[in-house]
């Protein structure tokens, strides 16, 4: 868990921002409505995307610019939306205006290798805003490019592909999908292998809504105590988890809880530890606010290539002197509680309730959240170039918000190991505080 002595920096050499429009003819100045889960405030932010290439002596002379450029624009045949920009009715209703003027693209170098940034591939990268540049005036939610892609060479013939998603748009499962169909139109595919599916209307609210479930993740609690801290004063780390770390954590986990999976018991760990750090009072509320795939939870499922948000952000909530004096083994449990608390009916129940309250965010206020997006696919990417070095998020505590996610990310280390990576994002003396109670975690033995 060392981290860099010496940050590496490096210069970009930007080309002049291009729109990228679709590559022929697609249906304009249609407007197509989100999901009433799309367009709550939560998800009114870009998240930044960073995909590692290594040079692969099978694309010499191939351009990974040109390859990705041209890919883009056939993809958008397909994926038009992505071509257009967001408008807001009344009722704060997001909806697509399919203009095709097409998506933010940079071309880019660097006069760096790969080999210069170490072993393990993992966030915070360095440099990362001279990877993604951030345009001025293409970052709003509304009327803007809904993705910015920059494609930055390496010296080592190696690349970096990086991307900045409205998160309105698509979760991670329809971003990497919408990936993959540009790595099969680079491969030579004349459409993708799933068909996009718009279909937003599936997770709109009831007519009349109506709330049949506590969505307490939505409360809104008073800063009192000053808790939330502006981004730009926080730390950002990455801590790897193996197949060692788990086992480590598992020890601790009572017998009843032996079957919770490996992102049950990190999100304890990691709740548990990042309160201590913070150290809040004792009779604080606090909140772990897990991002719960529902996609599989609704009958029928989703259609097969439906690129909108298809999960719920139910919290767990207990007290800081609770959670922190308490065995792991209490964590645990509320931690599986909340996730099975989604259902199709709180999914029908939580579109509802956003319609009805306005399309709130949720409470950031003492809330850890936490996004897995080990199974997203990102790594598997591939533009012709090979899978990527690395794949996911670019960071923890994207956007403005208060309360921004950490994220687990499907992960490779030095020494051949797969896990995964988790990304927190903690103001300075609490990192240090979380980085040595979970090493005290970690070595602790069960009772």
């Amino acid at each position: 868990m060392a981290e860099l002595t010496t940050p590496l920096v490096f210069t970009v050499r930007r080309c002049k921002p291009e729109l990228v429009a679709p590559a022929k003819p697609t249906p304009h100045h249609e407007f197509k409505q989100l999901s009433d889960i799309d367009d709550q405030e939560s998800l009114r932010f870009q998240i930044p995307i960073i995909q590692i290439y290594r040079y692969n002596p099978s694309m010499h002379g191939k351009d990974p610019v040109k390859v990705i450029r041209e890919a883009l624009a056939q993809t958008l045949v397909f994926y038009y939306p992505f071509a257009g920009r967001l408008r807001e009715w009344p009722g704060r209703k997001l909806v697509v205006e399919c203009t095709g003027e097409g998506v933010m693209f940079i071309e880019a170098d660097a006069d760096v290798t790969l080999q210069q940034f170490g072993d393990d591939l993992q966030p915070p990268f360095p440099c990362l805003e001279e990877l993604l540049f951030d345009v001025p005036g293409s970052e709003g939610i509304l009327n803007c490019p809904l993705l910015l892609i920059q494609v930055t060479r390496l010296k080592c013939g190696g690349f970096i592909f990086a991307l900045r998603l409205n998160h309105t748009m698509s979760d991670a499962a329809g971003l990497v999908q919408f990936m993959t169909a540009m790595g099969e139109m680079a491969h030579g595919a004349y459409a993708p292998s799933i068909p996009p599916v718009w279909q937003r209307h599936i997770l709109n609210a009831r007519d009349p809504p109506r709330v049949t479930c506590i969505h307490r993740e939505y409360e809104e609690v008073a800063d009192t105590k000053g808790t939330i801290i502006p981004l730009e004063s926080m730390v950002h780390r990455s801590f790897f988890f193996g197949p060692t770390e788990v086992s480590a954590l598992r020890r601790l986990v009572p017998h009843h809880l032996s079957q919770s999976t490996r992102f049950e018991v990190l999100t304890a760990s990691l709740w548990r530890c990042r309160t201590i750090a913070l150290q809040p009072d004792r009779d604080e509320e606090v909140r772990m606010i897990c991002i719960v795939n529902a996609r599989v939870k609704l009958d029928p499922l989703l259609p097969t290539g439906y690129y909108g948000n298809g999960f719920a952000i139910p919290a767990a909530i207990t007290t800081a002197g609770k959670l922190c004096e308490s065995p792991l083994g209490y964590a645990l449990e509320l931690v599986r509680k909340t996730k099975t608390d989604v259902t199709e009916e709180y999914m029908r129940s939580l579109a509802d309730f956003l319609v009805i309250n306005n399309r709130p965010h949720y409470t950031a206020v003492r809330s850890c959240v936490v996004s897995d997006v080990t199974r997203a696919g990102f790594r598997d990417v591939d533009f012709g170039w090979g899978k990527a070095a690395f794949g996911g998020p670019a960071k923890a505590g994207v956007g403005a918000i208060p309360g921004a996610p950490s994220f687990y990310i499907a992960y490779k280390n030095s020494k051949g190991e797969d896990g995964v990576v988790i990304t927190i994002c903690l103001p300075a003396p609490a990192m240090k505080r979380f980085a040595e109670e979970l090493d005290y975690l970690l070595s602790k033995q069960a009772h």
